[in-house]
């Protein structure tokens, strides 16, 4: 089965928790903090694999995780890494965000992408020891790491496309200037999936793609739609193939303008690329009389006849084309920008619900890392929202006595005209 469009999920691992541990060691009195840092989360990576052609294996699995990092021992020892998760990938591979940004395009064997990032392994107590704090009980969590939904696409790499309406000759045509060896019959929509084959007879070898046919509407799903013309995106040049029998039924000028429409409807940059115009099927009866009034039609433009059946013209069609792939060189693959992006600085206050508000920003990222539930880390997190100056955005937004303060995943409290972690005792 082929398929060249799938939407996963992928996790990375999250990052180890710290350690809080003392020395305990014979004839060392009073030992020291002694906790070790967490390991890193694994990262989910694509890598790409010359042998595969289809996305179908993501159809069996959907959700891709990657390990989490161990936590941290005593006698500062560092837990484990969590190991990378490597998915195998065919060449041609564009992933995206939700939102449409690019992560990577993956075109070549052996190229590799991080998608999804493993969060760093928090950091043990031996971290925070400080003048005031000379045995601290405090340690990070492990950070999260990176997740969320990813679009696959294949787009398959070929030098040349071959577009016209179904049953105009385009399998013929790759099956005789190549080894590929599509269905041929006569019959519409024989092709249902494309057709990659590599022409080497012609000076360089480059590649050649068949898609489906396509039909009027196309482009708002009529016959088999226009699924299949991202295979043509990066294609260098275009070759239109316009049956000329008179058994096809069908105006030769009407079919090239048609196709014509459903390019630009589809991507006025795939319409724009350079093509050849090409009159098939002439061992046809008749077919030449056709190739002439359509040549009428369109002066000024070349239009080449051929017939794959006997081959006539084919090798002059393909000199062409390896001709105008010389001056047409391959485009750039997409690639992401290595953009440091500048921290995130601040935070603001926002209502949260009744009697609740959040904080919101530069501070999430310590909420996150903090191991909530841990008296010792919840105080430490609050004084470092002190000074930060939290409390005193809090009193400027006149926020009330009680008040619930949300940070990340973490509930403190607004009291005295102060922050706390300490819920407010039931008497």
């Amino acid at each position: 089965m082929f398929v060249d469009e799938v939407t996963i999920f992928v996790q990375a691992g999250n990052g180890g928790n710290g350690s809080v541990a003392f020395r305990r060691e014979k004839y060392v009195p009073n030992g020291g903090p002694a906790g070790g840092d967490g390991g890193r989360g694994g990262d989910v990576v694509f890598q790409v694999d010359g042998g595969l052609n289809t996305l179908m294996d993501f159809r069996q699995q959907r959700h891709f995780r990657a390990p989490d990092g161990e936590p941290g021992g005593n006698n500062r020892r560092h837990g484990s890494d969590g190991e990378d998760l490597l998915v195998k990938v065919p060449p041609g591979t564009l992933v995206t965000r939700e939102n449409g940004e690019v992560i990577a395009d993956l075109i070549y064997p052996g190229e590799t992408a991080i998608i999804a990032q493993g969060g760093r392994g928090g950091k043990g107590n031996v971290h925070f020891v400080s003048s005031t704090h000379r045995a601290p009980k405090v340690a990070e969590r492990g950070e999260p790491g990176e997740s969320g939904t990813v679009k696959l696409e294949l787009n398959l790499l070929a030098d040349v496309g071959l577009v016209g309406f179904p049953n105009a000759g385009k399998s013929t045509l790759i099956s005789v200037v190549s080894a590929a060896r599509p269905k041929i019959a006569n019959y519409p929509f024989t092709t249902l999936v494309p057709n990659l084959g590599v022409v080497a007879d012609y000076g360089d070898p480059f590649v050649i793609a068949d898609v489906p046919g396509l039909i009027e509407g196309a482009h708002q799903g009529a016959g088999l739609g226009d699924t299949f013309l991202r295979h043509l995106k990066r294609t260098r040049i275009l070759v239109h193939l316009v049956d000329m029998s008179p058994e096809s039924g069908r105006s030769a000028l009407e079919d090239y303008q048609v196709i014509l429409q459903e390019l630009l409807a589809f991507s006025p940059e795939l319409a724009q690329k350079p093509m050849l115009l090409v009159g098939s099927k002439l061992d046809v009866p008749g077919s030449d009389v056709r190739l002439q009034e359509f040549r009428a039609f369109l002066p000024g433009t070349q239009v080449y006849g051929i017939s794959a059946v006997t081959g006539d013209g084919v090798a002059d069609l393909m000199w062409r084309v390896r001709r105008l792939l010389d001056v047409n060189p391959a485009p750039e693959p997409v690639r992401r920008e290595a953009i440091e992006q500048p921290a995130v600085r601040g935070y603001r206050v926002v209502p949260e619900g009744d009697n609740a508000v959040r904080i919101v920003g530069d501070v999430e990222q310590r909420a996150s890392m903090t191991l909530w539930g841990n008296a010792n880390a919840e105080n430490y997190f609050v004084e470092y929202l002190r000074r930060r100056g939290v409390v005193q955005a809090l009193r400027r937004a006149k926020v009330a006595n009680n008040t619930s303060v949300w940070v990340g995943d973490g509930l403190l409290f607004f009291r005295d005209d102060d922050l706390t972690a300490e819920e407010e005792d039931e008497a």
